[in-house]
């Protein structure tokens, strides 16, 4: 796991300055404390900030291929390596170094641009040709491993690991794209189609750039999609089997590393397979780590402990208290760009824990969006159902007005909240589920804006993305759309991004074998029945764990990391509440109405009302405008 940073001239191939890229680097050496390198070229600089995870000396980078031809920095793993070393070296390839970097490299030179199908792993990198005088950008299929672009005003492309990476060049504009307002105010994150800045943009997952010099920039080429429209057919027994030969392939494969590794064990269902399967393939007690709550109603180490004495893992919890607001300025720095979900609190304090004994640790994030895991997924495909035998004529009215007076029940059980549900049913499945995923409404957003910033938005909403994203999907069903929405837009967008910033703030390595792509593709093609079935979501995988868990680990309620901001906000916080409706930053740019945002405050502190996600939403933003000096 790395960091690396680039400078590109499009048109006339002028010199870049090693420094220019070194500082670029520089801003990202938590990302890469072990190393670092810069290689220029005429028009080309190359950079890179290195995590030794394997072979921890041989494979400095930037890396040359053997010929000198080709120049590669690249951030992530390859996982099969191995093999592909032994292919390409049936053709002819020579390797110097054990690593997987070379072997990208030399996959380059014989597959070209398609040498991207061909590795197993998460992964950004880029290889400048010498002799085509080409830079080849590409990024994994799922997204797991970010990388921001920029063009610049002297005719070059930037490019890095992280937007810190680019706001240490200074050309880099500080312009504020509002529609990433829209965007992050709907969504709690600013999605990989957008930027907080203008003119900067994430290559997204599963694409691939190919730049040449005096050639238009191209547009991104998408090498990788996921198709949910097939149906797998077999015996339930039968798809067991091979669920359960996919996952331990993809967690065994994820356990190659020369340096301590080790797994976050929460004790739900995705953590605790990934330590079983672990523990069945290593031959040392695996090393786990929890956090936990001095809260009871908050705390589920008593569940990982249950695991980790299964498995007889090594195991380290450590509590924190719920008043743990203290780290939010370092949130602010980690993502650079604006980032709301309370959640990444306790994952950087799991992600700390781990760091004190294992520089590599798997987790067990993705299994929900492909295996329809979350509540929403369940809600989903019971709502397509009153759809189908429901038309919009007769829904839109009904469900509309029911919704519409209905009491917003914040403070109730979930399954009474049934406003949202009412007003989903209102629209059709993909207008249901954009509503069931948002942070903020449209109706609360439009209330919140300024006149001038409408202005500034004009007729885009955020929600037009993701129901055109899932209107064109692969796909047969409302709940196959709600998951191929989760995969491209909520998993880069929001778990990912929160994992990647958190860990790699600790320089630890986090792995994620739940969502090798072949374990996708295959919970993408299983039906209906076998994904969501008797109230319950992740059935097939649910199933084929019990040989490994018990039934109190598979069927107890989701819980989550859970952070008690609506607290905060009325006690410690309370007064930075305040301070966001009048004379923060964000209060200084004029976008939202400062009188009825007031009134959202006054009546969250009072208690009236739960604004709890809203309100560190807006703190997160003003934090994040704050650094990056805009207002």
């Amino acid at each position: 796991m790395c960091g690396i940073a680039g400078i590109y001239h499009l048109e006339t191939p002028k010199p870049v300055d090693p420094q220019r890229v070194a500082a670029m680097c520089d801003a990202m050496i938590h990302r890469g404390p072990d190393g670092q390198g810069v290689w220029t070229a005429p028009g080309v600089a190359l950079g890179h900030r290195r995590l030794s995870i394997i072979d921890l000396a041989g494979s400095p980078q930037p890396m040359p291929s053997p010929d000198g031809r080709a120049m590669l920095v690249f951030n992530g793993e390859i996982y099969n390596y191995r093999e592909l070393r032994r292919e390409l070296r049936e053709s002819g390839a020579e390797f110097r170094t054990d690593g997987d970097s070379e072997v990208i490299l030399a996959a380059w030179q014989r597959w070209g641009p398609d040498c991207v199908s061909r590795l197993h792993g998460m992964f950004a990198f880029a290889i400048y040709d010498l002799e085509a005088r080409t830079l080849f950008l590409a990024r994994d299929r799922l997204g797991v491993k970010p990388l921001f672009l920029a063009p610049l005003s002297d005719g070059s492309l930037a490019f890095g690991s992280e937007l810190k990476a680019l706001l240490a060049h200074p050309l880099l504009r500080r312009d504020i794209d509002p529609l990433a307002i829209e965007d992050y105010l709907a969504w709690g994150y600013v999605p990989d189609t957008r930027s907080i800045l203008k003119g900067v943009t994430k290559l997204p997952a599963g694409h691939s750039l190919l730049l040449r010099h005096g050639a238009p920039m191209p547009r991104p080429a998408q090498w990788w999609n996921v198709s949910f429209a097939e149906r797998r057919k077999g015996k339930v027994d039968d798809l067991e089997a091979e669920l359960l030969h996919l996952m331990r392939e993809a967690v065994s494969s994820r356990m190659v590393a020369d340096v301590p590794l080790g797994a976050f064990l929460s004790g739900g269902v995705d953590s605790s397979s990934v330590v079983a399967l672990m523990a069945e393939k290593s031959t040392q007690p695996v090393k786990t780590c929890s956090i936990g709550f001095d809260v009871a109603a908050l705390d589920e180490t008593g569940y990982a402990t249950q695991i980790a004495r299964q498995f007889a893992t090594d195991h380290r919890a450590r509590q924190v208290s719920p008043d743990d607001f203290e780290a939010i300025d370092q949130l602010a720095a980690m993502f650079d760009e604006p980032f709301a979900d309370a959640s990444a609190l306790p994952t950087l304090r799991v992600c700390q824990l781990a760091r004190e004994s294992v520089t590599v640790a798997l987790s067990g994030d993705g299994a929900d969006e492909a295996f329809a895991g979350y509540r929403r997924h369940v809600f989903q495909h019971g709502e397509d159902r009153v759809r189908s035998l429901l038309p919009q004529a007769i829904r839109g009215p009904v469900f509309g007005a029911l919704g519409a007076i209905y009491p917003k029940a914040d403070w109730a059980p979930r399954p009474l909240r049934a406003r949202s549900t009412l007003l989903s049913l209102e629209g059709d499945s993909a207008e249901g589920y954009a509503r069931s995923i948002g942070f903020t409404p449209p109706e609360l957003r439009d209330g919140l804006y300024s006149g001038d910033f409408r202005k500034l938005r004009g007729d885009y909403r955020a929600e037009h993305g993701l129901l055109e994203l899932m209107r064109g999907a692969p796909a047969r069903s409302g709940l196959d759309r709600a998951q191929y929405a989760d995969l491209k837009h909520w998993l880069p967008g929001d778990i990912l991004t929160k994992v990647d910033r958190t860990s790699m703030a600790v320089s630890l390595e986090a792995r994620e074998p739940l969502l090798d792509h072949r374990l996708i593709e295959f919970a993408a093609s299983l039906p209906e029945s076998m994904r969501v079935r008797g109230g319950q979501g992740k059935w097939l995988m649910k199933r084929t764990m019990r040989r490994f868990l018990p039934d109190q680990i598979l069927y107890r309620p989701k819980q989550g990391f859970v952070t008690p901001i609506a607290q905060w906000f009325r006690g410690p916080l309370a007064q930075s509440a305040r301070e966001i409706a009048s004379g923060a930053a964000l209060a200084r740019t004029g976008w939202l109405d400062g009188a009825r945002l007031t009134g959202v405050v006054e009546e969250h502190i009072a208690g009236r009302a739960d604004h709890s996600r809203l309100l560190w939403q807006l703190l997160m933003l003003d934090k994040s405008l704050t650094r990056l000096g805009i207002a």
